[in-house]
């Protein structure tokens, strides 16, 4: 195993796990989806999270990162487009009485959508750009991405599930129709909360 590589793991592990098993939008959606919906019916949410994640790595690795740094004002888009889907996303949670993330049947993020959500959230954004930038498992832009997607599969699937688990386990206490909904309430809020990097960059 190359030197670079055997040295830098750590940090890259370090990272993925620090930036995964911590609060944000998707995690809050999860522990939300775990309540409303039980564990095995999120798994498609949280497949589709680390595949998000790992797709968005390769394609900063692989020339996204270099636009966004000629044309800052790319990401500007993107990060007022972040904002304003996730206000949307936060008070569509907070006035349910369970989570409904599209018009119908209330039912949990399918892979496919929570593979798109990875492209709009400020969070994710954060965690690729930075790993691209700092990390540095290879010499080579493109092999350090395919190296990075990796840590972040393996490393932040077991902790995004924590936060399924979590809301798995409280699904008892809050099978009560108020406290549910009390619930879901701070949920939105603890939404709305983690946007404040992407607004605080965003205004500066």
């Amino acid at each position: 195993m190359p030197l670079t590589l055997l040295s830098a793991l750590p940090a890259g592990i370090l990272f993925a796990l620090v930036t995964t098993i911590t609060p944000g939008p998707n995690n809050t959606m999860l522990l939300a989806s775990g309540v409303n919906f039980g564990y095995r019916r999120t798994l498609p949410h949280m497949c589709g999270i680390s595949t998000g994640v790992a797709v968005l790595m390769l394609a900063v690795g692989f020339g996204l990162g270099e636009a966004f740094r000629l044309f800052p004002v790319l990401y500007t888009v993107l990060e007022a487009a972040s904002v304003a889907y996730l206000l949307y996303l936060a008070w569509k949670i907070g006035t349910s009485d369970q989570v409904q993330l599209r018009r119908g049947e209330p039912r949990p993020m399918t892979f496919f959508q929570a593979v798109a959500f990875q492209w709009i959230n400020p969070k994710a954004w954060m965690m690729v750009l930075t790993a691209a930038t700092t990390v540095r498992l290879s010499d080579n832009f493109g092999f350090n991405a395919v190296l990075m997607s990796t840590v972040f599969v393996v490393i932040g699937f077991p902790c995004i599930s924590l936060w399924a688990a979590g809301g798995q386990a409280l699904r008892g206490f809050l099978s009560n129709r108020q406290r549910l909904r009390i619930f879901n309430v701070t949920m939105a809020l603890l939404l709305v909360l983690s946007l404040y990097p992407a607004v605080q960059h965003f205004l500066a």
